[in-house]
């Protein structure tokens, strides 16, 4: 045996001998003492969740990949929903598994890596919500003018809870519910979430009334710091509320996904509590102002009535003297009446008592007729009856019927000399309202001129006759007859 066998027999025996579970062992113990907190910096992928909760995926980048885990108890408390392709820092200790010879990493908390792959990932949520129209100008609600209870959603603690109620107070006194919640960190975005929709299940028959709108708000901070404010959850709620909501996130500058799916974006919490509130001086300064204007157009307005009023009645006739012209026609119409009608009368009794004596001599003839026609009525009847039997035998072809028929002429004609007899009689024009005027030595007056005061006159009626006397005149409109 040479010498080089000899000391490589020797080397070997020296070499420890371990079992496998040894080396595991060693090699956990290793690991964990090594690497006991790290963070991890890689992009997600070959990620699996399992119904038991646990979450299994690699972190990969240019140089390796590196199996992580994540228990379902840890996974209930990530403030970020992993997915494949984005990049993160896991956060967590490094952990062998014998069995398998392998090594992972048992991930405790999990955060974007850097505010790059942030805002990635909040660009890709906004341009999925956005296609879904969640952000739609028609989804907006109004604001209401003056609302009766405020809802505020934000951190009890703090300034930005402060200065809400100090702006309602200040601008215009009102309720105020407030719905305490952690503004960052795990759990944040749940319970944002749950408080936005909790405030939409108030009704009438809830202790707490329903606010009549939202103000979600928190102060300022870094990206990582306002994350629960872009969480899909938080931006639905703030989407489907019924309720008018308004949100003030972190500073002017900064923006999250929740001010898309608001009704309106506040800068500030103070400005947020401005807008939800009207200022009660302004309001009041207002009132007063558009008093005044309404008060000076209603003046105008009466001035302006006033004036076409007056336009109007100049145009109108001039009642008094209307009514006073009418008096006055009315006075000659009725002293002009008072004249026509004794005029009128004795121009009738003129007529009449110059148709006297004609009248006087019908009446005689009319008289002397009829008397004439009853002396011989009976001598007339038989003469006619004897003339009638002397043309019968003269005349045998006539018959009863024609014979019949002159006599009901003749007995017509008779009957209309008698009645044209009557029309001229005076006692037909007497019986409509006529009078025959006499003096007292019989003679007919025809002319009122010759009478004087104190002469009688005898007034022949239809029915009779009546003595009256002249009365001397008492003036111009007026005479009196005593009857």
């Amino acid at each position: 045996m040479s010498m080089n066998d000899q000391l490589s027999d020797s080397m070997t025996d020296n070499i420890p001998e371990f079992t496998v579970g040894d080396i595991s062992t060693a090699i956990k113990r290793i690991l964990e003492g090594n690497f006991s907190r790290v963070k991890v910096r890689g992009e997600v992928t070959e990620l699996k969740q399992y119904p038991s909760g646990h979450i299994y995926f690699s972190l990969k980048d240019e140089q390796g990949k590196l199996t992580a885990i994540i228990w379902r108890f840890t996974a209930a408390k990530l403030k970020m929903q992993l997915e494949n392709g984005i990049e993160i820092v896991a956060t967590g200790k490094i952990s062998s598994y014998g069995e398998r010879s392998s090594y992972q990493l048992i991930v405790d908390q999990v955060d974007y890596a850097g505010e790059g792959a942030m805002l990635a990932r909040i660009e890709k949520l906004r341009k999925k919500l956005e296609e879904e129209g969640l952000f739609a100008q028609e989804r907006k609600r109004l604001i209401p003018l003056l609302p009766q209870t405020v809802g505020v959603i934000t951190s009890p603690k703090g300034a930005v809870l402060h200065d809400i109620k100090t702006t309602i107070a200040r601008r215009f006194p009102r309720d105020i519910i407030i719905w305490p919640v952690a503004v960052q960190g795990d759990g944040a975005a749940e319970q944002i979430a749950l408080a936005i929709e909790g405030f939409n299940q108030f009704n009438s028959e809830t202790p707490i009334s329903r606010p009549d709108i939202l103000i979600v708000a928190r102060g300022g901070g870094s990206l990582e710091d306002l994350m629960a404010f872009n969480d899909e959850r938080v931006v639905r709620a703030a989407a489907n509320s019924q309720i008018p909501l308004i949100s003030a996130v972190g500073h002017e500058t900064d923006t999250t996904l929740i001010d898309f799916a608001s009704d309106r974006r506040a800068p500030t919490p103070t400005a947020a509590a401005e807008m939800a509130v009207p200022s009660k001086a302004d309001m009041i300064a207002g009132l007063m102002q558009y008093t005044t204007r309404l008060s000076k157009g209603l003046i105008h307005l009466n001035q302006a009535y006033r004036l076409q009023l007056n336009k109007a009645v100049a145009k109108l006739p001039d009642i008094p003297t209307l009514l006073a012209q009418s008096r006055m026609r009315l006075d000659d119409r009725s002293y002009r009446l008072d004249l026509a009608l004794p005029a009128l009368v004795m121009k009738r009794r003129h007529r009449l008592s110059a148709i006297k004596p004609v009248d006087q001599y019908v009446v005689g003839l009319i008289h002397r007729f009829k008397n004439y026609l009853e002396m011989n009525k009976m001598q007339m009847a038989s003469s006619w009856r004897h003339y009638v039997q002397q043309q019968k035998s003269a005349l045998p072809f006539f018959s009863v019927s024609t014979i019949k028929t002159l006599s009901r002429e003749k007995t017509l004609r008779l009957e209309g000399l008698s009645a044209r007899l009557e029309a001229l009689s005076p006692h037909a024009v007497l019986s409509r309202g006529y009078v025959f005027v006499k003096d007292k030595h019989g003679n007919t007056v025809t002319q009122a001129r010759k009478l004087r005061a104190g002469s009688e006159l005898n007034l022949i009626f239809y029915d009779g006759e009546k003595t009256v006397r002249v009365v001397k005149e008492q003036d111009k409109r007026q005479e009196m007859l005593d009857i």
